[in-house]
């Protein structure tokens, strides 16, 4: 019924999860430029979903802090698509708007096999790896 979504650019995932809400169901989607707001924003309306979704804009950790500083309520699914270098750090803020049965997803981490390889020098690389860390890190098997 809760979906949080790091990163909307034009909207598309966004449009998906908020066609497979229930009625009461509610996207927040986190973007930090104020165009690709706008896109989503009228893609949200074509699309027919613009009632079950709430698009912040601003740097994407500003606004979780803020999600958090509110108590807002934790999610059932928190999808991270946003500047790769940041997936930690999204992660972070995910864990503490999460419940025990969330469901966290990061896109694009396996960085056409890259985020195997040490040193790769591409940032986007880094931070998927980083996020790969930190789940193995944090996993008590």
């Amino acid at each position: 019924e809760a979906v949080l979504e790091v990163g909307t650019l034009g909207g598309y995932s966004t449009i998906w999860m908020a066609r497979g809400l229930p009625a009461d169901g509610k996207v927040v989607t986190l973007e930090l430029d104020p165009h690709h707001a706008k896109v989503a924003r009228s893609n949200f309306e074509r699309a027919g979903v613009s009632d079950k979704v709430d698009l912040l804009v601003g740097p994407a950790l500003q606004s979780l802090a803020a999600l958090v500083d509110e108590n807002a309520r934790t999610f059932d699914l928190i999808f991270i698509d946003a500047d790769k270098p940041n997936n930690p750090n999204y992660l972070d803020w995910a864990m503490k708007l999460s419940r025990s049965g969330t469901v966290i997803v990061c896109d694009n981490v396996i960085r056409d096999g890259a985020v195997v390889k040490k040193n790769s020098g591409d940032v986007n690389v880094e931070g998927a790896r980083a996020v790969a860390d930190d789940v193995v890190a944090d996993d008590d098997r």
